[in-house]
């Protein structure tokens, strides 16, 4: 399993967003879509924790075979990994507010490096943890969207 927190590799990406804009700000339009994108975001980050937090198990990313339930409610029907979504998301949110395409590339890099150090793992570890179970939920429930 990987050793950097995932909140860390995000605020790695969001520093490099931040020293890739400059002194842009956003105009009207684009603060309105990023606090949009930004909402939706938190709501994925906060009400996956909640129903993590309602199912009495962990939400460590480092320790998933610590995990003493298998959560498919809540944003978890729509996403295996509304955390790492959320956090993809406000990254999404922070590149619209500041523009430019440059901005993108952090967050891709966010989504890339989780998916593959931190998502894969997670799943050998929740497969082999609950089985059968998990394997239906992937199999209706998308890794990402």
């Amino acid at each position: 399993m990987p050793h950097v927190p995932p909140p860390v590799v995000a605020l790695a990406a969001g520093t490099a967003q931040h020293l890739l804009a400059g002194d842009r700000r956003p105009g009207p339009l684009r603060a309105a879509v990023a606090a949009a994108v930004a909402a939706g975001s938190a709501y994925l980050l906060v009400g996956s924790t909640q129903r993590f937090a309602s199912h009495h198990t962990t939400v460590d990313p480092l320790r998933p075979a610590r995990a003493s339930a298998l959560v498919t409610d809540g944003p978890n029907r729509i996403t295996r990994n509304p955390m790492y979504l959320g956090m993809a998301g406000l990254l999404a949110s922070h590149a619209v507010a500041r523009g430019g395409p440059v901005l993108a590339l952090p967050v891709a890099a966010f989504v890339a490096i989780i998916d593959r150090v931190q998502v894969r793992p997670e799943e050998a570890a929740l497969r082999g943890q609950f089985g059968a179970e998990y394997d239906a939920y992937c199999r209706t429930v998308r890794r990402w969207l």
